[in-house]
């Protein structure tokens, strides 16, 4: 089994460097590492310090990154896609092998994230390594159980469905691109299962630096939803109910804010998009314009 690290990123290398430099530990390597940037900037001197990682260019957006990263993946038979800001603790790929290896009807796998700095001001790679120094895995490397999605973060798939059904992650969803995981994860649903991996843990630093300016994230949070709803890679039961739960908490947070989230940034993108919902101008893209 040939199993591949994909990665795309954009204005963070220093904290790229920490996650390529924490892959060296994984019990079971790699078989090839592939980083997607768009400018050289991205990536400063990291092809010179990593010379066994692929570096490819590709257009700005994730799902377009990833598409790139997927394009040059050749024989392999499974890709990790990781944020350029996720550690990964050593176990992941030989978590990940035995799984796909005891499951062949998984066509996803989503790992265990054991601390989210998304949810907060984040999580330096320093407290990462201590978070994950003091973890404990199971005892099993093949532990797992039905999961709604993939997520984001950490999330490997299988690619023989990926081919066979032509696959991809869906470019209407531009920049951060908020669900495009469980767009692409759900529509592998039917050639295969979700599965969550609780030996294949890992820290997501939630690095805020590089991250979608609020009117544009709020907006994303309702519109998206309902694109993919319509699109029927997403349910209505929980389409509507996502869109809803986040315009009412950045409404709530707007009043006394987190010093590192623009709720109330975020709140004006989520009227934007009820707005556009409404007269029948919703569209994904237009975050580009706000």
């Amino acid at each position: 089994m040939r199993i591949a690290i994909g990665i795309a990123t954009r204005g963070r290398p220093a904290i790229l460097a920490e996650v390529l430099r924490e892959l060296d530990r994984q019990t079971r390597p790699p078989d090839r590492i592939l980083v997607c940037h768009v400018t050289p900037a991205d990536v400063a001197d990291l092809p010179r310090d990593f010379p066994g990682v692929e570096f490819l260019t590709g257009e700005a957006g994730l799902p377009r990154q990833r598409n790139r990263i997927l394009d040059a993946l050749g024989d392999c038979d499974a890709v990790l896609f990781l944020d350029d800001d996720f550690i990964a603790a050593p176990l992941w790929l030989q978590a990940l092998q035995a799984v796909l290896t005891a499951h062949p009807d998984c066509a996803v796998a989503t790992g265990t994230v054991i601390a989210d700095g998304a949810k907060g001001p984040g999580i330096t790679p320093e407290e990462a390594r201590a978070i994950l120094a003091g973890d404990t895995p199971p005892a099993s490397l093949t532990a797992a159980h039905e999961h709604f999605n993939g997520y984001g973060c950490n999330m490997a798939l299988r690619l023989a469905p990926m081919r066979e059904y032509g696959l991809r992650f869906d470019e209407k969803l531009p920049l951060y691109a908020w669900y495009e995981d469980i767009d692409l994860t759900r529509r592998l649903l039917p050639h295969g299962r979700i599965l969550r991996l609780e030996a294949a843990r890992g820290v997501h630093l939630g690095v805020k630096q590089g991250r979608v300016p609020g009117l544009r994230l709020g907006y994303s949070q309702v519109v998206n939803p309902i694109y993919l709803a319509r699109k029927g890679s997403f349910p209505w039961s929980h389409a509507i109910p996502s869109a809803a739960r986040h315009c009412l908490i950045n409404l709530l947070r707007s009043f006394n804010p987190e010093p590192e989230v623009d709720r109330w940034g975020r709140f004006k993108g989520n009227l934007r998009g009820l707005l556009d919902l409404l007269t029948g101008r919703a569209d994904p893209e237009r975050i580009l314009s706000l």
